[in-house]
């Protein structure tokens, strides 16, 4: 009878303990749907039909209550709302950073006793930090960076007996430093505020890019000012470690400050006539018909026809065609080597695989639309009344011959392989060199990683993804195998072109080597290669870091130019490292990835591929056939698996790993 009695107490007191659980579960998640109402941004992605959080991307949960929340760059907007964090009382990890948010920081975030990990680095956040924030003794990473916060530095930091990195870089703060004896700080970052004084004796073993930007002094900068009455005195470092002469002699005499005015108005009416010149140089050339065929005004005139309508698009205004319009007028032939002239004007060039489908009446009335301007020049979209579409590429700074130029471009021509966009035909001219490629309908990944981000986009999932990776891969595997000599040169995601299926076909290979050092100085912006010093000569072991940089933009969503990376000198390598180091590996994915539970293996192997392309030095990085190879495999293995569509549950191995 006894014993029945203490079965049954211990039955209620698990029943009683199941329910708490899941009331506190239910909480939790109510205060999630909450932060999401108010912030918004790819919160938007969470399946809240489902009733408990802890499936959520970006949510990771221990004993059933939400214990981390991770949020990195997914587009948070707004201010965080108070009575988010009071339900949260067992979060661990709380990484708001690399977004939008504004304020002041809620006030309920004391409630979150538990808190070990603290990033809210570049977001807009103001005002003081806050009193209650050092109320949280057990935090071990504290993040505040790059945001707008005010006032100074207060000594209660000395709470945070377990702190081992403190980051208050790029804010406002003022005042001086505290004497922080903080005995397990790893890392500290205050640079670039507006502190003065000198560094506490505690903080000067740490490096002296942790306290560029102030007026602070003492080691490891500069020493402090000269207290031994001889007048004399150092003015702290700044980051470039200029000495400020106080004295009189930073009052400028009455000729210097009339050297510089009249300097002042002379470079004025420079700029003046300079911005005129060009006005009327810009002008002219608008003015000016751009003929590439040179047709004769009896061969234009055909019954029942109208110029050709251009959308998008001004050129050709004198003579009524366009440039897409008249190349195309020029295409009246095929065949390898064939070459149609048109009124004696030069001629365009056709490969083996170019095939006659219209004919000038068609051409005539195509319509051309510009796509868009890249670093070789400019692409248009030439549509024909019976269907047929193609691209064409205006390309600009061509300043090699022609005998090389067509020596080049019949290599490119000569190049097949099915994850490349063939060049059907080509057109030089001193004034006009046109290149004719299929068109691809689905348009760039850029486009698609990029460009839109409303609620009508549709998710790339992990087998499209993984496709393009390896479709891209193939195709320049295939160059880098025609000779140790060829490579890509300018390989970025605006570069890798999409069919309807979504196959990868890349294109504007082999055309670094036909444009002038004028096109060269912002090619591929983030995913040149360090060693590469000019653009026109791309080695195969440059091209494996640009596709290395490709992968991790495919697989976070971030490009290597996103705003929220390109403080001076972060790049997207070095932003994904810093995170793989620092933190857990899931915090980079795209949280459109964080669905497919069963490939997070794959995605990991993926993304240790990529960082591995993108190392900086060139002899350790894999060859093109290698980084296939390695693609392949993940494909494959992804397709053994079945693909859970259920978002991931994050690790938080991490956060235990801090207690």
């Amino acid at each position: 009878m006894k014993n029945l009695k203490i079965l049954i107490f211990f039955s209620f007191l698990l029943v009683f303990c199941v329910r708490r659980s899941l009331s506190d579960l239910a909480s939790d998640r109510q205060a999630l749907l909450s932060l999401r109402s108010s912030v918004g941004g790819r919160t938007r992605l969470w399946n809240v039909t489902q009733s408990t959080p802890c499936s959520w991307a970006g949510v990771g949960c221990d004993q059933n209550r939400v214990a981390v929340l991770r949020l990195p760059g997914v587009s948070l907007t707004g201010q965080l709302p108070t009575g988010v964090f009071s339900n949260l009382t067992k979060l661990r990890t709380l990484s708001l950073r690399f977004n939008a948010l504004t304020g002041q920081l809620p006030s309920d975030l004391v409630a979150c006793t538990s808190l070990h990990n603290l990033y809210l680095q570049g977001n807009m956040f103001s005002g003081e930090i806050p009193e209650f924030l050092f109320s949280l003794r057990d935090l071990v990473r504290l993040n505040l960076g790059e945001n707008n916060f005010t006032g100074g530095i207060s000594p209660s930091f000395n709470n945070f007996t377990r702190l081992k990195t403190l980051f208050l870089e790029n804010n406002r703060l003022s005042g001086s430093i505290p004497d922080l004896k903080l005995e397990k700080l790893e890392q500290i970052n205050v640079s670039n505020n507006s502190l003065n004084g000198s560094i506490p004796e505690r903080l000067q073993s740490f490096e002296s890019t942790s306290f560029l930007g102030n007026s602070l002094c003492g080691q490891p900068l500069d020493i402090c000012a000269d207290t031994s009455g001889n007048g004399s005195v150092v003015v702290p470092s700044t980051p470039t470690g200029g000495i400020v002469d106080q004295g009189n002699k930073n009052k400028l005499s009455g000729g210097a400050v009339a050297g510089i005015v009249i300097g002042s108005v002379l470079g004025f009416f420079l700029v003046v006539l300079v911005f005129l010149f060009l006005c009327r140089k810009k002008s002219s050339q608008k003015s000016r018909s751009i003929d590439i065929a040179s047709i004769k005004q009896h061969e234009l005139e055909i019954q029942g026809e109208k110029p050709i309508a251009e959308v998008g698009s001004g050129l050709g205004a004198g003579n009524g065609y366009s440039v897409a319009a008249a190349a195309a007028a020029a295409m009246v032939g095929n065949g390898k080597g064939s070459e149609v002239n048109v009124a004696g004007a030069k001629k365009l060039v056709f490969f083996d695989k170019a095939s006659k489908v219209f004919d000038l009446e068609d051409l005539l009335r195509a319509s051309a639309e510009v796509l868009g301007k890249g670093t070789f020049g400019t692409a248009y979209k030439a549509v024909l009344e019976v269907g047929t579409v193609v691209a064409v590429k205006r390309l600009k700074d061509v300043t090699i011959s022609e005998r090389e130029f067509k020596e080049k471009i019949e290599m490119v021509g000569a190049m097949d392989q099915e994850n490349l966009v063939p060049l059907r035909a080509y057109y030089y001219s001193p004034d006009e060199k046109l290149l004719v490629y299929d068109y691809m309908p689905m348009g760039s990944l850029s486009a698609l990683l990029h460009g839109n981000k409303g609620a009508g986009r549709t998710p790339l999932n992990w087998e499209i993804r993984s496709a393009i990776a390896l479709g891209s891969a193939r195709g320049i595997q295939y160059l880098h195998s025609q000779g140790p000599n060829i490579s890509h040169g300018n390989i970025k995601s605006s570069n890798v072109l999409l069919t309807q299926s979504y196959d990868a076909r890349v294109s504007d290979f082999g055309l670094a080597q036909l444009v002038g050092p004028s096109s060269s100085p912002n090619r591929a912006t983030g995913y040149r290669a360090p060693e590469v010093t000019d653009p026109r000569k791309v080695s195969q072991k440059a091209d494996v870091y640009s596709f290395g940089v490709l992968l991790l933009e495919l697989l976070t969503g971030k490009a290597p130019t996103h705003a929220l990376l390109n403080e001076e000198g972060v790049d997207l390598p070095r932003w994904v490292q810093s995170i793989v180091r620092e933190e857990w590996t899931s915090e980079v994915f795209d949280l459109e990835l964080l669905r497919y539970q069963n490939v997070e293996e794959d995605m990991v192997q993926l993304l240790q591929l990529g960082i591995d392309c993108a190392t900086q030095y060139p002899d350790i990085r894999p060859t093109m056939s290698e980084v296939t190879r390695r693609i392949e495999e993940l494909c494959c293995s992804s397709l053994r698996e079945d693909q859970d569509p259920q978002p991931d549950l994050l690790d938080i191995a991490d956060d235990n790993s801090s207690r």
